[in-house]
């Protein structure tokens, strides 16, 4: 009986001993934190950190201020949003590698930026970022391209910056370099900048006749009609919701609300008002 209880008392003490080890096991496997590596793959990219020279650029190009909202389209480790957050903005970034959104996390809890920075796990393809004010993306050209019809349905005025790749015919508003003496040493140190223009294709109805409008991204040409007379719209362009373009020697400026647009234009030394609704032809 004194064997049987040595033995019993012997056994427990081993199978103590592995519970202890294996929870040490565990607890050093779920303190080690996860570090990415450049080049990685990723669900629609591989994963390459932007510069933190061009990520500075980047959010300079889009003039982010403490009113903006800032969305990041495959935020990777945070960098991008956490840097909009030290500038006082509120970010969201968009991940689809739960490794990188748990990582951005803890980096954000360093930077001390969690109230203003969140990180979630998602699909570019199914997250409604419809709210930003600034988007930034650092993706390949063909998800650029199929994220863009979505992007030209933002509100007018939303401001989207690309590490490196642009979407094609869409020409960006201004482009932008990071040389290596100012701190980019890899390959992708460029940023392009477009502003979502509102959307002008159409008839208009003014007091002096019809607009009528082609619309290419922030371009536009067209006609005015006015009874048997018509005259070229030229030097058509879009900035958001402000609008400008040229008929004849008149010169028009002003901005698009929806299915108005007004502002002054300026012919032969004198300024007056106009106005545009939409209608048919």
């Amino acid at each position: 009986m004194k064997l049987h209880r040595t033995l019993r008392l012997s056994l427990l003490l081993i199978s103590c001993a592995l519970l202890i080890a294996g929870g040490v096991s565990v607890q050093a496997a779920t303190d080690k934190e996860y570090v990415p590596h450049a080049y990685q793959e990723g669900k629609d990219v591989v994963w390459v950190p932007t510069e933190q020279a061009l990520t500075d650029k980047m959010l300079d190009l889009a003039k982010v201020t403490p009113q903006d909202y800032v969305i990041d389209l495959g935020s990777g480790d945070g960098r991008i949003p956490i840097t909009a957050g030290r500038r006082g903005a509120r970010a969201l970034g968009i991940e689809y590698n739960p490794d990188m959104v748990a990582l951005s996390k803890r980096n954000a809890i360093k930077a001390g930026v969690t109230e203003r920075v969140t990180f979630v796990k998602g699909d570019l393809f199914e997250s409604d970022f419809s709210q930003a004010t600034v988007i930034t993306m650092f993706l390949l050209p063909d998800i650029n391209l199929k994220l863009r019809p979505r992007i030209l349905d933002l509100k007018p005025g939303t401001r989207v910056v690309s590490n490196s790749f642009n979407m094609a015919e869409w020409e960006a508003d201004k482009t932008v370099s990071v040389s290596p003496e100012e701190g980019c040493n890899n390959n992708f140190c460029q940023a392009y900048l477009w502003i979502v223009p509102a959307k002008v294709e159409g008839a208009w109805n003014m007091p002096q006749g019809k607009l009528l409008l082609t619309q290419r991204f922030q371009e536009f040409l067209g006609e005015l009609q006015s009874g048997a007379n018509a005259g070229k719209v030229t030097n058509g362009r879009l900035n958001g919701d402000q609008i400008s373009f040229t008929v004849g020697n008149a010169e028009y400026t002003g901005r698009v609300n929806g299915k108005t647009m007004q502002g002054t234009v300026k012919s032969a030394g004198n300024t007056s008002n106009w106005r545009a609704e939409r209608g048919g032809y």
